[in-house]
């Protein structure tokens, strides 16, 4: 069975005069080193999808699993634990802490489990020399530049060795150049740590440089 199989995912919620239906049928396999982009208009469900896929957001109907587990069977606090463990998100806006400097931020996903240990301080400024943030790891997210913070989101995705990395619109924000540098790292790193990358976007040059492309259009997923 593929490390991520979702199969029939529709996703619907309730409104004054029926349903809304975000998600109507969206399939979707990848095995561990895999990638594939999501593309689609705005509004398409893109974000909903992946959402369901980070265990954020509960499928009205459908199956899905990760790495052999059924995530929605978990009891609430079973699955926060098993979406800290195996999913790291990108988002387009960073959601850095403003207050922490850039090493705690990447040191976020720890929380989970109380407080960070010297190993994953360590692990944490392996990181972030890698990603080349070495130097500004006490420097506050103002204090950088776009390419930094996302820099330094990449990082923080990657700590915990997650199964799945999700990122929605990752280059979004930045100019073309900032944009192929990111793109460049993030698979750099996806690849050696052997992750499934799912990337929801809008760029063409980032979704042509992933494995797969699925399209998603009034709430339907069709592979390209």
């Amino acid at each position: 069975m593929p490390t991520l199989n979702a199969s029939s995912l529709a996703k619907s919620y309730p409104i004054a005069d029926g349903e809304l239906v975000v998600l109507r049928e969206a399939t979707l396999q990848l095995e561990r080193g895999e990638s594939a982009a999501i593309v689609g208009p705005s509004g398409s469900g893109k974000s909903t999808l992946l959402s369901i896929l980070g265990t954020l957001e509960t499928p009205s109907t459908g199956t899905y699993e990760l790495g052999g587990a059924a995530p929605f069977s978990l009891s609430e606090p079973e699955l926060a634990k098993f979406r800290s463990r195996q999913v790291g998100f990108i988002f387009q806006d960073h959601h850095l802490l403003p207050q922490c400097s850039v090493l705690e931020n990447v040191l976020v996903p720890m929380l989970a489990d109380g407080a960070a240990g010297s190993a994953d301080v360590e692990r944490a400024e392996q990181l972030l020399d890698r990603v080349g943030l070495a130097e500004r790891r006490h420097h506050r997210p103002a204090q950088l530049s776009g390419g930094e913070r996302q820099r330094a989101a990449i990082a923080r995705a990657l700590l915990r060795e997650p199964t799945l990395l999700l990122a929605d619109e990752p280059t979004g924000n930045l100019d073309r150049h900032t944009a192929d540098a990111i793109v460049d790292l993030l698979l750099e790193l996806q690849a050696e740590r052997n992750a499934i990358l799912v990337a929801v976007t809008h760029s063409e040059p980032l979704a042509a440089r992933l494995q797969q492309r699925h399209t998603l259009n009034d709430g339907r997923l069709e592979r390209q």
